[in-house]
């Protein structure tokens, strides 16, 4: 039985999270993909089967608020954001978290700030050993860990590689916070080298096959390798990892490329001496989003509303996903929905925040595919349905739905 988690009660909600439990209720293993849906008559909702606070999220989120608790005196300071959703942030600035970096690494308060008294928190995505260092040089004796479990897991499978001689292969964004804490984590143990993409494995395929030269290899790669990394001698045995935020089948991709580089340089017969088997290392919760999104688009929708922060890597990822299949309108929240005529969304190919007009097909029922993130909580996306009923004129019909919706969990008691 998964872990409950003390999660504040104003993160909970009353559609989202009652549909979730009665889903619970009725398929106990999760294995039931289908979506749940909410027929308000003009329109109807399709929503995930999965998304929204992942273990690794609740984790983070009822250590940071215990730590708040415990130290009602104190200062406390974040390393950077607590998780990629700026409503969650907010809640602990408020209450007197200070943030000491930006999420791309800004400085926002000098580490020379910190005494020994004060308490530290580390991020969900972890930190660098580079920062954990300068914060144990100054004596803090308070450092709550909220580290993703799932991340720790990757760094443990990385120290595991590296002891046995593998270079480690992270397939994640290298300016993300959690890419950089496991290159820092993985090269201490081994060399490393981090890859973004398909097309970046496709690059280092070819120079272990001979097919790039050196110069080409620094030239792609410089800036994302350990120090002193030889591709002639470091890219005999290689392992992948990834940022668990990645989409899953992309790193299974990746994978997939560089062991048959492996196979076709060193043999078949020889793989397990030049190939690290690491699908252990995938998040179940990234698996478990990215396929419930697949199913629901199956399901057929005439658009896609993804909610989640704008600098979430595992939202941006379910809408890339939905924007293969219809429109797709990725908010922060309801008051980007400004009316029936008008909505604002992040436009992920030009990274910025547009507004667009006449967003969904005049025609009923419309039919609205819902999803969110893995740090969105569900209050959040209640208020994102509750925001579609109001400006579709059908409040009572919603209110109805979850009367109903009630109802049926206390018959099933």
């Amino acid at each position: 039985m998964r872990k409950q988690f003390h999660i504040p009660q104003f993160y909970r909600s009353v559609i989202i999270s009652n549909i979730k439990k009665l889903k619970n209720q009725k398929d106990k293993f999760r294995k039931d993909l289908s979506p749940s849906i909410i027929d308000l008559k003009k329109v109807v909702i399709k929503i995930a089967r999965h998304f929204g606070f992942c273990y690794g999220v609740e984790n983070a989120i009822e250590i940071a608020y215990r730590s708040i608790e415990e130290n009602p005196s104190k200062n406390i300071y974040l390393i950077s954001e607590m998780i990629h959703n700026p409503l969650v942030n907010k809640d602990l600035n408020t209450r007197g978290v200070q943030f000491l970096m930006k999420t791309d690494g800004t400085q926002m308060l000098s580490f020379d700030n910190l005494k020994k008294e004060d308490v530290v928190i580390i991020p969900a995505f972890g930190t660098t050993l580079e920062i954990m260092n300068t914060i144990k040089k100054k004596g803090i004796q308070k450092i709550y860990n909220t580290t993703c479990p799932f991340v720790e897991k990757v760094w443990h499978r990385s120290e595991q590689l590296g002891k046995k001689g593998f270079t480690i292969i992270i397939h994640g964004r290298y300016n993300h916070e959690e890419t950089k804490a496991t290159f820092s984590h993985a090269k201490f143990y081994a060399p490393s080298i981090v890859i973004q993409d398909i097309e970046e494995a496709k690059i280092l395929r070819d120079f272990i096959l001979g097919e790039k030269s050196y110069e080409q290899f620094l030239f792609f790669f410089k800036n994302r390798i350990s120090e002193n990394f030889d591709p002639v001698k470091d890219l005999i045995k290689i392992g992948v990892v990834n940022q668990t935020t990645m989409l899953a089948t992309e790193t299974l991709e990746v994978s997939e490329i560089l062991k048959k580089a492996m196979i076709q340089k060193y043999g078949i017969q020889n793989l397990e001496e030049h190939f690290a088997d690491t699908k252990d290392t995938l998040c179940y919760a990234t698996w478990e989003n990215q396929n419930s999104l697949k199913v629901l688009l199956e399901s057929k929708g005439d658009i896609a509303i993804i909610v989640g922060g704008y600098n979430s890597s595992n939202t941006s990822h379910l809408v890339e996903l939905c924007e293969e299949k219809l429109p797709t309108f990725y908010i922060k929240d309801e008051e980007e929905i400004i009316s029936k005529d008008k909505i604002r969304h992040l436009n992920l190919k030009k990274k910025e925040t547009i507004i667009t007009e006449n967003w969904f097909p005049r025609k009923e029922p419309i039919v609205i595919l819902l999803s969110a993130g893995a740090s969105c909580p569900d209050a959040l996306v209640d208020k994102v349905i509750q925001k579609i009923a109001k400006i579709f004129d059908v409040e009572e019909e919603l209110e109805s739905f979850v009367k109903n919706l009630i109802s049926q969990l206390e018959q099933s008691k």
